[in-house]
């Protein structure tokens, strides 16, 4: 019987050496754009492009064939790891709870509800974008000559 992945030591060391990097890059992108008020614009930018590299990470493992050992290595350490260090819903949540506060409602749902759906989409278009790309690699796969 085989132990769950969360109790595997190797797939937790990967995902916690992502999740450091995820959020050593968070950090970093946080500090170049650093928030003057109004829309938290660093938070925006972290989320979307980590909804668009997930959204792409995951369709191109899926594309490459069933999960084995090192697909499943790739998918925890960059998506579970990586991505989930960089992206960060607590900060959306607390920055909409703020413009609230502050008495901004139109800003904090727009920027709520916006990052939601951009987020959504952005991870439709890195799907798409993966999906296209393995059409365009793969002899044979229906695409029109």
């Amino acid at each position: 019987m085989s132990r769950p992945l969360h109790a595997e030591p190797g797939f937790l060391a990967v995902v916690a050496l992502g999740g450091a990097v995820g959020t050593l890059a968070r950090y970093g992108l946080t500090q170049l754009i650093p928030r003057d008020g109004g829309l938290p614009v660093a938070t925006a930018v972290e989320n979307l492009v980590g909804a668009f590299a997930l959204g792409l990470l995951l369709e191109a493992l899926v594309r490459h064939g069933a999960e084995n050992r090192a697909r499943r290595l790739v998918r925890l350490g960059l998506g579970t790891g990586v991505l989930g260090g960089f992206t960060t819903f607590s900060s959306l949540a607390l920055e909409v709870e703020q413009l609230l506060a502050d008495g901004e409602v139109a800003l904090g749902l727009g920027y709520g509800i916006g990052s939601v759906v951009l987020g959504f989409a952005t991870c439709l278009l890195g799907v798409a974008l993966a999906g296209a790309r393995h059409r365009r690699q793969t002899p044979g796969s229906g695409a029109a000559p």
